[in-house]
């Protein structure tokens, strides 16, 4: 059982399912409704800890009954939650979401700005068998430290890149970089997922690129070219929490030894299936539900 180390945001959800996302200003009636833990690191930490991994969560949570929720879902799952800092007289995020028929999503969130982003907090290095660690872009200068304590480690450093990043080393940092199409698209200004990676293969010559286009599968950089590793085909009921997911499972594939290629295909088959799932991240899957999709 391995341990990843994940780092940024958690968030309480609220998720609704509605036939339409509006398109104009009047009252609707959802279909179903979730009340659920998010954010990227607190959906990647589920989804870790559903695989059989040990998670770890790093965060920045307010001294609220929100803050409350959130740590109380988390430790139900099975994440230990001994890094999160409490923040008195701050507000913990929070998200409303909705998801229409297709599975596609609108999300409204809420983070309190005044979070400090000093690291002093942080520890000065890594826990004791720590197999990975896993950060994203809402914690940027927290990410950057704990990616450095994962290189001195000799552990992957892997970075969740939902949006283009404005830290000036944090790219540097991180040893696993996988975009969002949006991210990739933002940073280096090519429509083309498979250009954007070649553009920035040539300056992070260190570290390993991959970008995740949803149904169109991954594409990735495998011997100094550009690779694809397929989505697995499933209907869809909502793709809220599927990108946290599939950084998750990469994290934790990587920690257990697999290579980048058989890794993204396991994080693929993970995300694959929460988006089966109503209600965001709670639709993570156990480790034998995606072992059964990889087989068949």
């Amino acid at each position: 059982m391995q341990t990843v180390l994940c780092i940024g945001i958690a968030t309480l959800d609220y998720v609704y399912k509605l036939d339409a996302l509006p398109a104009r200003a009047e009252k609707y009636r959802a279909r179903d409704v979730a009340v659920t833990t998010g954010g990227c690191a607190g959906n990647a930490a589920v989804a870790i800890a559903r695989l059989g991994g040990r998670a770890r969560l790093i965060a920045r949570l307010g001294d609220d009954r929100v803050g409350d929720d959130i740590m109380g879902s988390l430790t139900d799952e099975g994440v230990d939650c001994s890094g999160v800092v409490r923040l008195g007289g701050l507000r913990s995020p929070v998200s409303a979401i909705l998801v229409d028929a297709a599975g596609e999503r609108t999300v409204i969130s809420y983070s309190d700005p005044r979070y400090p982003a000093a690291v002093e907090s942080l520890p000065a290095a890594l826990p004791p068998g720590t197999g990975a660690v896993l950060g994203d872009t809402r914690w940027q200068e927290g990410a950057a430290r704990a990616f450095t304590l994962a290189r001195a480690a000799g552990v992957p450093a892997v970075f969740d890149v939902d949006r283009a990043p404005d830290h000036p080393g944090v790219l540097d940092a991180a040893s696993h970089i996988a975009f969002s199409a949006q991210a990739l698209r933002e940073r280096t200004g090519l429509e083309d997922p498979r250009e954007g990676l070649r553009s920035l293969a040539s300056r992070l010559r260190d570290s390993w690129l991959a970008v995740t286009t949803g149904e169109g599968g991954v594409f990735f950089i495998e011997d100094g070219k550009v690779a694809h590793e397929p989505a697995f085909a499933v209907d869809v009921i909502d793709t809220l929490g599927a990108g946290d997911v599939w950084h998750g499972a990469l994290a934790l594939a990587l920690a257990e030894g697999m290579a980048p290629r058989p890794a993204v295909r396991f994080a693929n088959a993970t995300a694959a299936i929460k988006c089966t799932r109503f209600g965001g991240g709670r639709g993570a899957p156990r480790r034998a539900e995606v072992e059964h999709l990889l087989r068949g």
